[in-house]
């Protein structure tokens, strides 16, 4: 099967890395048998980015492999070496391509500019080691925090061509024949319908102004409906800061005149929607046929009487084109000043990751009926979450770890004040939630917390070198700790 060499929309898979988990490791030599946590951190995920490239013109490349994948994060290993960071990859797309959610419909990115980027799928964050889950109450970690899967999304690219002008009108009417007279393209041109398949794009030049002009192949009478080609290209032409009619007046077909063929294709646009605010020019084109000028004669003050400023002109000949070409320059030239005196302020767009309720420290607890032995009561939050996705469960210190942590947050003292009771089911997350039967500690969560990781080993006398380097690794480990959970 043929694979076409232009593609304007696209579904495409994109997988994150997921994070390397974090290492338990002890330090060990001769006569020492412990000399104190040494395991790694393991290494983020690569993410999946989209980025717009200067020399694209398709989306082909997706239609082809449409599903895209980063690296996974390695993990971290013993005597403090930290996993590798997974490596990102980085899609290049066209100018104006517009990203959304394949499975809601929601819009992501518009990436316009050159160099412009969205991360489309965020890679997952690596496990903390040992070494840096250790404190002056907690020396000696028999855990590390399991890595984060990295982001899986459906995504829908969709190209819309950066263009100033766009070209409307029936097939035939000498659209393509336009754009390659007034600028350096060389379209496809025939004497049949339906001889563009794609839109074409050319750069014209008209005084000290330079723009883009595109034109909507195939747009017919009931292209809202599904025939011909053109209502499925015209997305290309929504960016336009004007839109000519190109009308035929060498057509034979019976009730084909001017008049006529500009109410058909302004009812197609109107169908399409978002349109409505650009201006219209009319360009009755082969006036050099026989019967043309006096067709044209006749239909001029008509189409001036409902508005439009109207150019006679010939692809073959030459004429009208540079009053054309000014004319849409004009239009090209106050669009821009007025979209420069009124450009708000540059936004950076900041996606919110896949599956996260909220970054902060806040968090939410409903309660939803009855559970084993008590009420089901639900914790939301972006950090209640992702704890639990960094717990080992099959660790009784890593799961005593995370009881600590959502101690330290207050969703004990929150599910107690909200009524909650001993053996209680909690569940904790969405779809994937971890349910656990609630047992407070809040009264006895210090004592706990001083015994929990601690080793005699470690209590014996130590030379001061051993403790300056234990304090420093403490003093690091800390502050590791706290750019990670406010990130």
């Amino acid at each position: 099967m043929a694979i076409p060499s232009f593609v304007d929309r696209v579904r495409l898979t994109v997988q994150a890395g997921n994070g390397g988990h974090g290492c338990a490791s002890v330090h060990r030599e001769k006569f020492k048998p412990l000399g104190g946590p040494d395991g790694g951190n393991g290494g983020d995920g690569g993410s999946v980015i989209l980025r717009v490239a200067d020399n694209l013109n398709s989306l082909v490349e997706y239609h082809r492999q449409s599903v895209r994948k980063a690296t996974n994060g390695q993990p971290g290993r013993g005597d403090h070496q930290h996993g590798a960071r997974g490596e990102d990859v980085v899609l290049a797309v066209p100018a104006g391509t517009v990203v959304s959610d394949a499975t809601t419909g929601e819009h992501l990115a518009d990436l316009a500019g050159p160099g412009q980027e969205y991360v489309a799928a965020v890679g997952g964050k690596g496990g903390l080691g040992n070494e840096a889950l250790a404190t002056t109450a907690r020396k000696a970690p028999g855990f590390a925090l399991l890595g984060e899967e990295g982001e899986s999304r459906l995504i829908q690219l969709e190209l819309k061509v950066l263009a100033d002008i766009g070209l409307v009108g029936f097939p035939s009417s000498g659209k393509s024949s336009l754009i390659a007279a007034i600028s350096r393209a060389k379209p496809k041109i025939a004497d049949y319908p339906f001889t563009t398949l794609v839109p074409n794009l050319g750069v014209v030049v008209a005084g000290d102004v330079t723009y883009t002009v595109a034109d909507v192949p195939g747009l017919i009478e009931g292209a809202s409906l599904g025939k011909g080609l053109g209502f499925d290209f015209l997305r290309h032409i929504e960016r336009c800061q004007a839109i000519v009619h190109v009308i035929d007046l060498g057509t034979w077909e019976a009730g084909r005149e001017p008049v006529a063929d500009l109410e058909v294709i302004e009812a197609e646009l109107a169908a399409h929607g978002g349109l409505e605010d650009r201006e219209r020019l009319v360009a009755l084109n082969k006036v050099d046929l026989p019967d043309a000028p006096e067709l044209a004669e006749l239909a001029r003050p008509q189409l001036e009487e409902r508005g439009y400023r109207v150019f006679e002109i010939s692809t073959k000949t030459g004429v009208g084109l540079n009053e054309l070409k000014f004319a849409m320059a004009g239009i090209v030239a106050d669009r821009r000043a007025t979209a420069e005196a009124q450009e708000p302020p540059r936004k950076v767009l900041r996606p919110k990751p896949v599956g996260r309720v909220s970054l902060d420290d806040s968090f939410t607890i409903a309660k939803k009926g009855d559970g084993q032995g008590g009420f089901l009561w639900r914790v939301r939050g972006m950090k209640p979450e992702r704890w639990i996705r960094q717990t080992d469960f099959s660790n009784a210190e890593a799961v005593g770890y995370l009881a600590d942590r959502l101690n330290r947050l207050g969703v004990e003292e929150k599910l107690l004040e909200l009524g909650a009771r001993e053996g209680d089911a909690v569940a904790i997350g969405g779809e994937d939630a971890v349910i656990f039967d609630f047992a407070p500690q809040i009264d006895t969560g210090a004592e706990i917390l001083s015994r929990r990781g601690e080793d005699p080993r470690l209590e014996t006398e130590r030379p001061a070198v051993t403790r300056r380097r234990e304090a420093d690794a403490e003093y690091h480990a800390r502050k590791t700790r706290e750019v990670l959970d406010e990130s």
